[in-house]
């Protein structure tokens, strides 16, 4: 045991200096966040709706409340009621059976209203988003339903490109 300590004592600490603040995904997170409360001077409220998805593109909508990115305590809120948003998040390609929901959702928004059409399936681009193009059960993309401002396309996109997605139909408005 004493040899290993001493070993412990002579090698040092080995592992890196910490990043600073500012560079990396935390200086960006922080960034586009102050450039939403700048811009809008008050908190963003965003209803996400799920459009016909396949949970791709919503886990990393969930990953920007986690610990890490903290989309919430940076003053931009997810609401239970499109009433209460600012913003739609609309993942997927439109399901018949969806496509009434979505068009209440997007009639209860209060205007100046904001809809982000996210992952390659909801904005009808890429390999994926050609095969939900309208047939039986879907209406194809987003934008054949409802006006979308902005289309963050990835499958799923990551939890950055939602933030600038989100902070460039900010900018827009």
């Amino acid at each position: 045991m004493i040899p290993l300590l001493k070993r412990i004592l002579r090698t040092g600490i080995l592992t890196e200096p910490p990043a600073a603040a500012d560079i990396g995904p935390q200086g960006e997170i922080k960034r586009l966040s102050d450039e939403t409360l700048a811009i809008l001077g008050r908190a963003l409220t965003i209803r996400e709706v799920d459009a016909g998805s396949c949970n791709g593109c919503e886990l990393e909508i969930h990953a920007l409340n986690n610990a890490y990115y903290n989309l919430e305590g940076r003053g931009i809120k997810f609401v239970a009621s499109p009433r209460h948003a600012d913003m739609l998040l609309v993942t997927g390609p439109v399901t018949k059976n969806m496509e009434n929901a979505l068009r209440i959702a997007y009639d209860c928004t209060p205007d100046p209203k904001l809809v982000v059409a996210v992952g390659d399936c909801g904005c009808g681009c890429g390999e994926v988003g050609a095969l939900f193009n309208e047939n039986y059960a879907t209406c194809g993309p987003v934008d054949n339903v409802v006006a979308v401002d902005v289309r963050v396309p990835g499958c799923p996109p990551t939890p950055l490109a939602l933030m600038q997605g989100i902070l460039t139909a900010v900018k827009r408005r």
